[in-house]
Formats: structure tokens, sequence, C-alpha cells
């Protein structure tokens, strides 16, 4: 048994016409719901041994401040390959993950972080910026991942939780 937790990158800015996609940094809100959901992951014991990201700016933000606010040891990989990943490329960089790490995270980018947990647990689920998921995983070895061996734990998107006040 193996988890995976899922984190699409938080709010990115706009606000620079020009700049190109991959070095959009995140934007006033995306600075204030990274360090919510760090610490809301925290509290609910989602810390990962390893997690991979996007080399995309924003995405890059993310998993460092996730990291940081959660107090998360974890070792931290970029991994170019995510960034606009298809279900089939996140497949694989999870299935490269070594034997003896027990969780791991990817942060990325929709619609193949989305595609990816419909891959994984046949569910279909709307993954706004900064929305995390748990997923365990019915396999042994990270090489073993494949259609429908996930099981969805739960969903956290932060503009729910900030709301509900989390």
């Amino acid at each position: 048994m193996k988890n995976l937790y899922i984190l699409r990158h938080a709010k990115s800015s706009w606000e620079q016409p020009g700049i190109a996609d991959f070095d959009r940094a995140l934007n006033h809100r995306g600075l204030v719901a990274t360090p919510f959901m760090g610490e809301l992951i925290a509290r609910k014991e989602y810390l990962p041994d390893l997690i991979i990201s996007s080399p995309a700016k924003r995405a890059m933000q993310t998993a460092v401040i996730v990291k940081e606010s959660s107090g998360s040891n974890a070792e931290l990989r970029f991994d170019e390959r995510i960034y606009e990943a298809s279900p089939q490329a996140l497949r694989q960089v999870v299935s490269e993950v070594g034997e003896e790490t027990n969780s791991a995270m990817i942060v990325g980018h929709n619609p193949g972080i989305e595609g990816f947990i419909k891959y994984l647990t046949d569910k279909s689920e709307p993954m706004p910026t900064a929305a995390f998921v748990s997923i365990t995983l019915n396999i042994d070895r990270w090489s073993d991942l494949s259609a429908d061996c996930g099981d969805l734990q739960e969903i956290i998107r932060p503009k729910e939780e900030m709301k509900a006040g989390a």
C-alpha cells in the first residue's frame, strides 16, 4: 500500500502580459492559500516522504511554501515532465518513485492532474487552484501503478476550507 498526494499549484498572476506561462508566479491569493494548505496538510497528517513538482514558477513556489508551512522534511525534486503533463506522463513520473518511499506528493497543473485522479480512482473531481487530494494506492511497488488502483480518501479545496474556518 502506497499513499499518493496530488496538489494543484496555487493561484497565479496574469498581471504581466507577455510573460511566458511557465514563468508566471503566484498572485496574492495564491500566496495566502498556499501556507494555509500546508498547515492543513500537516494537521491532517498527509506529510509525504517525497515531493515532486513541476518546475514552472507557480508550481515550484507552491511546493516550497507547502513544504515549509507544513514542517515537512520531505525530499523536494523538480521534474520537467510534470509541466503540461498528460495523465500517462504523470503515471510514468510516479511509477519511477523509489520503493523505499511510502508516500509521495505531485505538485502540478490542470487538466493533467484531474485526468490522473480519474485514471487512478475512476472518479472525476474538480481541482481548483491549491486543491489537494489524498489517494491510497492498492499497490506494493510504485512501478505497479495502474488504472483504478487507487481509493480517493479526501479532497481539500482551499476556498471551501477557508469558508468553513478550518
